[in-house]
Parts: C-alpha cells; sequence; structure tokens
C-alpha cells in the first residue's frame, strides 16, 4: 500500500491506475479503524480493482462542544490495518491540503430533507459538513465506486441523494453495520466507554429489534416507540431520540409505510451511541 498526504499526489496515483484500466473504489474515514471499516474496505475491493481509503478528521463535521481535539487519532495502526486489508492507496491529507484558505467563506453543500430532524437536528451543521468533504474527496478521487456504512445511516442517506440530485457518476455501496458478538455496532467512540456502560451498551440493538418485531405485527407506533424510550432511560441512558422513518427518504412513516428504519441515539454518561434497524411491515398490517 501506498500512502499520499497531497491532492497532487492522490490525482497522480488514481490516474495511473486509470490508464490501466482499473475501476476506482473510495472509503471515505476519519481513521482510529476497527473492523466495520475494514469491511468497507473489503467491500470495496469486491467493487473496484484499486481501492483507496482517506482517513481525514474533518473540523466542519463536529460541533464547538463536540470532540474534534479529543476524537482519536491513529494513523500508524490504521496504515496496518489497511495495508492487511490489500487497500492500494491511503490518502492522509492535513486540514491546510483539504482547506487551504481555510474555513471561513467556504463554498459548502447543503442536502435539504435528508438531513433534518434525526441527528440534523441534534448537531447543527454536522451533514453540511459530511457533504461538502465527501463532495470534495469525490472531485479529488473521482471515484467509479463508494462505500458507506449504514450504521451512520442518515449520513448514507444524504450521501446517496448528494450524488443523485448533482449527477455524479459514482455507485453508492452500503455495508451492513458491523457487530459486536453482543449486538453493539462497532463504532470508534465505543473506546469512551468504561467497562459498565460497555456492559450496558447492547441494550441499544437488542431494544430495536425487540420493537421491529412488534412494530412489524401491526403494535401502534407512538406507544412503542414511548415505551422502548422509557426502557433505556431505566438502563441508564439519556435518550436523543427513538424514531421510525421511511427507509429510502427518512420521512416520518405513515400507515401505509411497508419499508420501514428505526433508528436511536443515546447517551451512556458522555458517549453518544447511534443504531438502527430495518425491516418492512406487511402490507394491512
Amino acid at each position: 500500500m501506498k500512502t499520499v498526504h497531497s491532492v497532487r499526489e492522490l490525482r497522480a496515483a488514481v490516474a495511473a491506475a486509470r490508464r490501466q484500466g482499473l475501476r476506482i473504489g473510495l472509503v471515505p474515514t476519519m481513521g482510529n479503524l476497527h473492523a466495520g471499516h475494514i469491511a468497507l474496505v473489503e467491500t470495496a475491493r469486491r467493487h473496484a480493482d484499486f481501492v483507496v481509503t482517506s482517513i481525514f478528521v474533518n473540523p466542519l463535521q463536529f460541533g464547538p462542544s463536540e470532540d474534534l481535539a479529543t476524537y482519536p487519532r491513529t494513523l500508524a495502526e490504521d496504515s496496518r490495518q489497511l495495508n492487511e486489508a490489500h487497500c492500494d492507496l491511503l490518502f492522509a491529507p492535513a486540514v491546510a491540503e483539504m482547506y487551504p484558505k481555510g474555513m471561513d467563506g467556504l463554498t459548502r453543500v447543503n442536502v435539504p430533507e435528508v438531513s433534518e430532524g434525526l441527528c440534523g437536528a441534534r448537531r447543527p451543521g454536522h451533514f453540511e459538513g459530511v457533504a461538502t468533504v465527501v463532495t470534495k474527496l469525490f472531485q479529488m478521487a473521482q471515484p467509479d465506486v463508494a462505500v458507506f456504512g449504514e450504521k451512520d445511516y442518515q449520513q448514507l442517506a444524504v450521501i446517496r441523494k448528494l450524488v443523485q440530485d448533482l449527477d455524479m457518476p459514482i455507485e453508492i455501496v452500503a455495508q451492513p453495520t458491523v457487530r459486536a458478538t453482543d449486538g453493539l455496532a462497532l463504532s470508534s467512540r465505543n473506546g469512551y466507554l468504561d467497562d459498565g456502560q460497555r456492559a450496558s451498551a447492547p441494550c441499544l440493538y437488542s431494544l430495536l429489534r425487540r420493537l421491529a418485531d412488534q412494530l412489524a405485527a401491526g403494535a401502534a407506533v407512538e406507544p412503542t416507540l414511548a415505551s422502548g424510550v422509557a426502557e433505556l432511560q431505566a438502563q441508564g441512558l439519556r435518550v436523543d431520540y427513538l424514531e421510525l422513518r421511511e427507509q429510502l427518504s427518512l420521512q416520518p412513516a405513515g400507515p401505509a409505510t411497508t419499508a420501514l428504519v428505526l433508528l436511536v441515539a443515546a447517551y451512556l454518561g458522555q458517549t453518544r451511541l447511534i443504531d438502527n434497524l430495518s425491516f418492512r411491515r406487511r402490507p394491512g398490517v
């Protein structure tokens, strides 16, 4: 695996791969890699001949009170894992390389509707930061395919709409959420949990599975969600949201909606965890 730090080097490496007729895959990350990230690389390998992984902790998507300064930066270990996963190129730019004129006055990309509500309501500007940096990475790497994880479900919806609305010739592939053996969705922020919190965290996924079964069978939405919030609170979590949405548009689910997704965000101590579960409700239930 080759590592580059500049846009010029990235474009040169991608151009060389294209001259060989290779299909380019891109996996955007913020580093501190775990098995979920490596699954993205492996999926990209199945859809492309030349896989580029970017590692960039993007300041634009962090709010003033969020963990930008303390977000784990583990480039040496990340590089080792990517090399073992047969990534072809690691792009690890500095902030000054991504935003050479600074971020004040920077052109930004806003993706309406799917970025509203859920995490978008709780983290103002977050998805604008995500959409802006992903657009820049797409322009820099010019991939044929890009892989994003379903764990960040709203982010995936934002990227899909971004590509569709701006007519970008990029295939977006969704990677199913990778979980620990107890069901907890893998996340770099899981490392913030102490032992007691880590033992409690799998209750998020077990709750989603139980609620999905109830809703698929025709349970009333509002009482079911309210009981779920109460259960999480009783286990010591501070619930940010627990909502039922339509899978593709992320609009609130109506009585006739059959393709559904449950989405949850909750705090364990100071750590914010998110998860989701897609399921189908039988028509007429």
